[in-house]
């Protein structure tokens, strides 16, 4: 779990470091150094640095969230929205092999599948520092006021997606080794192969499709911790910068 205590450490140098000083955002009328302990969703303005240090700090309040709950067994496993299936191209393989009581054989390569993605996800910490790292003010502002609920996921899928494909797919690789996906995924499709008729030969980058599904399932739950601030689910402003920022995003909706 270094990797995930790094990225927390970075992003709270990235928010203390935040060293944009611009103009107050429109309809403000104080200094962002105005901001106390006591500020709350119902401020009426903010500057333009707070917007960028409160977005950037509920991203790093959702990112980590969403690797530690992922990176875990059973993070993809035990997700119905995020677990991996096996490829489209093989489901036809699967149906045939669970119809006549070879079930199991599936079962073990789809736990596999997931095994892999639940080993790489952690990987995707010091991507998302990066990209934290170059989060402009303006970023920022465009995420907070947008009106889209997944603006912040939207802007790392832009950034992001390229480099973890590359840092996840070697972990794959591995984890697909680790957990006997060939041997699992060799006896489903030689079962296959003797069921008569059958006639269809199967070929699947396992790689490539697991490592995609991370990314995806990776950002499903990147979403998932977006959403929960903007509408502050659960009390998940957690700090008085969040409630300020995200309040004053709320008031520019009405």
């Amino acid at each position: 779990m270094n990797t995930l205590k790094l990225f927390s450490l970075a992003s709270c140098l990235l928010f203390f470091t935040q060293c944009d000083t611009l103009s107050q955002l429109p309809g403000s009328g104080t200094s962002g150094s105005a901001t106390s302990s006591s500020s709350s969703s119902s401020s009426s303005s903010v500057s333009s640095s707070e917007a960028a240090s409160g977005i950037k700090q509920a991203l790093s309040q959702g990112l980590d969230r969403s690797i530690k709950s992922l990176s875990v067994t059973d993070g993809f496993l035990g997700n119905a929205a995020v677990k991996i299936l096996m490829p489209p191209e093989a489901q036809k393989v699967e149906s045939a092999l669970r119809g006549i009581g070879l079930g199991s054989l599936c079962d073990n390569l789809i736990q596999s599948l997931n095994r892999a993605a639940e080993s790489a996800v952690s990987e995707a910490a010091p991507v998302f520092v990066s990209a934290l790292s170059k989060l402009t003010i303006r970023d920022a502002t465009n995420i907070l006021l947008s009106g889209q609920q997944d603006a912040a996921t939207q802007f790392f899928k832009r950034t992001t997606t390229d480099e973890l494909a590359s840092r996840f797919s070697p972990i794959v690789e591995g984890a697909l080794g680790k957990h006997n996906v060939a041997q699992y995924w060799n006896a489903v499709v030689t079962r296959y192969n003797q069921i008569p008729l059958v006639n269809e030969k199967i070929e699947t980058d396992l790689t490539k499709y697991v490592t995609g599904k991370a990314i995806d399932g990776l950002f499903l739950k990147v979403a998932q911790e977006e959403l929960k601030i903007r509408d502050n689910l659960g009390g998940s402003r957690t700090t008085p910068l969040l409630q300020k920022v995200f309040g004053y995003a709320d008031q520019q909706k009405n």
